[in-house]
């Protein structure tokens, strides 16, 4: 069962981000699934290091669009981007070595995350970027 169904309210009408916060969702619901199923910590470390890493790549391209277009809150949206990066790597970090496990709580925190974000931090760039021709 998946924790974050996408849903039309989170398009920022802007199909290359849309399809990147699709795949931050099916991450988040793969990691969810993985945690649920109690698969093996090498399972788990897999998917969790590729939501680390695809997060990073998608946070490059959200900052790279507004950068190139003179988004005016360009270095406000790249604090949250730097200050998410910073807690998910910790998190990564405090699991593998021991320090927490991975579980629902874990899971509610990037569904959380990503909810907010987009709904709120996304949505406000969207409209000044799809003023500029993205689609």
């Amino acid at each position: 069962m998946a924790l974050l169904n996408w849903k039309d309210e989170y398009s920022v009408n802007i199909k290359e981000i849309d399809d990147q916060h699709k795949k931050l969702v099916d991450m988040i619901n793969e990691l969810h699934e993985a945690m649920i199923q109690k698969k093996a910590k090498e399972v788990l470390g897999n998917v969790l290091s590729k939501l680390v890493s695809y997060t990073a790549t998608h946070f490059a391209n959200e900052e790279r669009l507004m950068q190139g277009n003179g988004y005016p809150e360009f270095a406000e949206h790249k604090e949250k981007h730097e200050k998410m990066t910073a807690k998910v790597l910790a998190l990564r970090k405090d699991w593998q070595a021991g320090k927490i496990s991975l579980g629902i709580e874990v899971s509610q925190f990037l569904k959380d995350w990503l909810d907010k974000h987009i709904l709120g931090t996304d949505k406000k760039y969207a409209p000044f970027l799809t003023s500029k021709g993205l689609k």
